[in-house]
């Protein structure tokens, strides 16, 4: 990388990039710590940092993309989150430059939008407030922006709540609501989603766990939980079918938010262009399709900005989604046995 990093790349490193032994399950101390796919999930936060580590120093973001192009398939996406991370950062700080997180999403990045979205948030939970004005580059052109911009929102319940489970979970502690594409009401639901998937890794995929956990919360906050679960258990995996099966009967009357959030995980693999084994399964597993199939449904109910009324659309493309789960509800099949 010729003359070394910039000096905003060094500084953000120390600051703001986490050790890999600091995202390990147990230095956390998660009740998933010693669950069998606790390392197998432990993974997806080292990938994210070592994508974070390329982005915040290199100066040739041709360097970032082949360093990208050798993580494995599977873990590449978050990766990409983690370069995300990085250059929201970059982009905000004083001398830090400008339009690499634009540039980024509309080129190597535009596979993985949905993750990259997620980095964003990544990058709000270190940011003052007063710099998430300008945070969210323009992507004219893509067709998914602003819609899917609620993933921010999401990344950034995740990493709190990864990283500080204490008081985001175990307090059941809510964000300050934030006019984030206009809807500050709805912030704290998209910032609950997220923390339902970083409540997957904390319980190392079990579901028993995810469940009781979820189940702690207040009632009204439940259906926007299940629906990280689902994404997670679908995007992440980490447990058998059977048990992925089982979260329907564990959700309940909630049981649609799984679904949902099952069907948008099988989106955004399958807009990657690259679909892991587990994914497969976990799709089959609670929405009884598999993920072509599923991520034609999330294409055929999507809305367009503004088409939802008050409502975001993103919100308004999810409740649709969620009405599908009567007549598409998956077989519910034998009760799991043991751990993956």
């Amino acid at each position: 990388m010729g003359a070394g990093p910039r000096p905003v790349g060094a500084l953000g490193r120390m600051l703001l990039a986490p050790p890999l032994h600091r995202v390990g399950f147990a230095h956390l101390g998660f009740p998933g710590r010693d669950a069998p796919s606790a390392r197998r999930l432990e993974r997806i936060p080292e990938a994210v940092v070592c994508g974070f580590e390329w982005g915040i120093e290199a100066r040739d973001p041709r360097e970032v993309e082949h360093r990208l192009e050798t993580v494995a398939p599977d873990l590449r996406g978050f990766a990409f989150e983690g370069v995300a991370m990085a250059y929201t950062i970059r982009d905000a700080l004083p001398l830090g430059g400008r339009d690499r997180t634009r540039e980024f999403m509309l080129g190597p990045a535009l596979p993985h939008t949905f993750l990259t979205y997620i980095g964003i948030g990544f990058a709000m939970s270190r940011l003052p407030r007063p710099l998430w004005r300008n945070i969210l580059p323009d992507l004219e052109g893509n067709p998914y922006h602003p819609t899917m911009s609620w993933l921010a929102v999401d990344g950034y319940g995740f990493d709190l709540a990864y990283f500080d489970a204490p008081r985001w979970i175990d307090g059941q502690r809510t964000p300050r609501p934030y006019p984030w594409e206009g809807a500050p009401e709805y912030f704290p639901r998209a910032f609950d989603q997220g923390v339902g998937r970083a409540l997957w890794f904390v319980h190392g995929a079990r579901h028993d766990g995810v469940a009781a956990a979820v189940g702690r919360f207040p009632r009204q906050r439940r259906p926007d939980l299940w629906s990280g679960v689902g994404l997670a258990a679908v995007f992440a995996g980490g447990a058998s079918p059977a048990q992925i099966r089982a979260l329907l009967d564990l959700a309940g009357e909630d049981a649609p938010h799984v679904f949902q959030g099952a069907v948008f995980a099988a989106k955004a693999r399958v807009f990657s262009g690259h679909v892991p084994e587990h994914t497969e399964a976990g799709v089959q597993a609670l929405t009884g399709m598999d993920s072509g199939t599923a991520a034609s449904l999330a294409d055929r109910q999507r809305v367009e900005p503004g088409d939802g009324g008050t409502e975001p659309a993103y919100e308004v493309w999810r409740a649709r989604v969620r009405r599908c789960f009567f007549w598409s509800a998956p077989d519910p099949g034998p009760p799991p046995q043991g751990n993956p």
